[in-house]
């Protein structure tokens, strides 16, 4: 029998292709802050395009050998890299899998994304720079990571545009989401349970709502589905530059807390892996090449927190 007509490959080839055909989005990272973000936002899309979202029990990053087995299976037009070694501290010990997973992978999975047609939007940061800086980062600012966190994700960007030019690397600060683990539910919690807490506040950076992230993300898909075909380094933050302690302050008073919340230096509170003293991005060309509307920092907290309160 010719396979085009088995009814059992027809169920295989479709397995991730609809009938109608819509571009397929591929988002690693689907338990993250932004891909769990992505995943809220994707009803909105379902007319346009097919969702896959994955965890490491559909595709196995730290397995370099299961990418492309992967896309010869879904075939996807886009690939929304949300996936990371994210443990900035564990990293300085567990370089191997720190490596792998934001640098050695991202270039497997851009070789794929060129040799299957598919746009590649993968996630970087702020921890790219050394901190040094006083005036906000251009996009063509050299890297010079001061941990082995962000020095895993300067190679990651490096392989992916080598390895696929028209990559799109979306470097991102400081990000919280009503889901997930980081600052602004730490602090909630902290608030709640304690009269009074310490935060640094000789780090400055722009926080990211996760949510705007997801949408400007989108947008860029959208752009690119209609022939904008841009590629490179692009920065997203909320816009404001602020210290850990400014933000800390933020989070009690929008939540009306009562706790006591004090500045200290980076020096009294030690980590294994150092952090840039500043970190705020120029984050203009992406609304300019785009459109991606750039949203205060403040008003987006406001908004996290009132879901997280809903959650709750």
């Amino acid at each position: 029998m010719n396979g085009l007509n088995n009814p059992k490959n027809f169920i295989q080839v479709n397995n991730f292709r609809s009938i109608d055909m819509k571009p397929i989005i591929v988002v690693t990272g689907k338990n993250g802050q932004l891909g769990w973000e992505l995943q809220q936002l994707a009803s909105s899309f379902e007319d346009r395009y097919q969702f896959i979202f994955t965890d490491r029990t559909q595709l196995d990053l730290s397995n370099m050998g299961s990418v492309h087995p992967f896309f010869e299976t879904t075939k996807p037009q886009y690939f929304i890299n949300c996936a990371a070694y994210t443990a900035v501290d564990k990293a300085e010990s567990d370089q191997d899998t720190a490596m792998m997973i934001n640098a050695t992978v991202v270039g497997e999975i851009a070789a794929c994304c060129q040799e299957f047609d598919c746009k590649l939007i993968t996630i970087s940061t702020d921890y790219v720079f050394n901190g040094n800086g006083v005036a906000p980062y251009k996009v063509d600012t050299p890297t010079d990571p001061v941990n082995y966190y962000g020095a895993t994700k300067a190679i990651g960007e490096q392989l992916a545009l080598t390895n696929n030019p028209s990559s799109i690397i979306i470097r991102t600060s400081w990000v919280y989401s009503a889901h997930g683990n980081n600052f602004v539910k730490t602090m909630l919690r902290l608030m709640k349970e304690r009269p009074e807490i310490k935060v640094v506040n000789d780090q400055e950076g722009c926080p990211t709502y996760a949510a705007d992230l997801a949408e400007a993300i989108m947008q860029i898909v959208q752009h690119h589905s209609e022939g904008n075909h841009v590629a490179g380094i692009f920065h997203y933050s909320n816009t404001g530059a602020i210290t850990w302690f400014d933000f800390a302050q933020a989070i009690k008073e929008e939540a009306g807390l009562s706790c006591t919340v004090l500045p200290i230096p980076s020096s009294a509170f030690p980590t294994p892996a150092k952090r840039p003293a500043y970190s705020v991005m120029d984050v203009q060309e992406i609304a300019n090449v785009f459109g991606v509307v750039l949203k205060p920092w403040k008003e987006s907290l406001k908004i996290c927190i009132e879901a997280i309160r809903i959650s709750n």
